[in-house]
């Protein structure tokens, strides 16, 4: 856990707004990282690093919902909020529909930019718990044994014992040896304990073995 303060990633081609913003910002809290062209933004920019971007639609380089298309296509990044001075329904749904958190228009009230960024933040940051969650939740399944792991596939799926003994070729009680040592390795007491972990790292869909 950090105590550094959210960042808000700056993208407007005009120093004005980005020195205005800045400043807010930091008066507020945040670490505000300005960028005055896609270009510079896309070399320094860190998607592990939590926050969100505030970018603006129209730049002389590339626009923002070109940049936008950009780095959702290439990884996971830190939520989006749009804003513009000449918004159209058709950019501003083109936006949302590739995954922006909100679409401002200029001049924006510093108390609904402040309320979209804290919100984009939030968002951010559960979403890094959920992915570290099933990151922790997929090692502990790598690290279970064959026998233990087709064991699992067959549990989450409502196999009882003796049907997974009949599947995997083996004595019911060794099924129970097995299935008690997976479930302590992953950390559950109860089967619907168990199912929950599977859905969550998209194992539940597993053919097995």
């Amino acid at each position: 856990m950090t105590n550094s303060p959210p960042v808000v990633f700056l993208v407007d081609d005009d120093p004005s707004v980005l020195k205005a913003l800045g400043r807010l910002l930091t008066i507020k809290g945040f670490e505000a990282r300005p960028f005055s062209t896609p270009g510079a933004f896309l070399r320094e920019h860190d998607p592990t690093v939590p926050g969100c971007i505030l970018l603006d639609v129209a730049m002389p380089e590339r626009t923002g919902l070109e940049l936008q298309k950009l780095l959702t296509s290439a990884q996971p990044i830190q939520p989006v909020i749009f804003i513009s001075g000449n918004s159209d329904i058709p950019t501003s749904v083109s936006a949302m529909k590739e995954g922006a958190f909100d679409f401002l228009t200029k001049p924006v009230a510093g108390k609904t930019l402040l309320a979209a960024i804290r919100k984009a933040i939030a968002k951010d940051a559960e979403t890094r718990r959920r992915r570290s969650a099933q990151d922790r939740m997929k090692a502990l399944v790598s690290a279970l044994t064959k026998r233990e792991r087709d064991v699992f596939d067959l549990v989450v799926t409502g196999k009882l014992n003796k049907q997974i003994a009949g599947t995997l070729g083996i004595a019911e009680k060794t099924v129970k040896v097995h299935r008690a040592r997976m479930m302590s390795k992953m950390g559950v007491r109860t089967l619907a304990e168990l199912v929950q972990v599977a859905e969550r790292i998209g194992a539940i869909a597993h053919d097995g073995p």
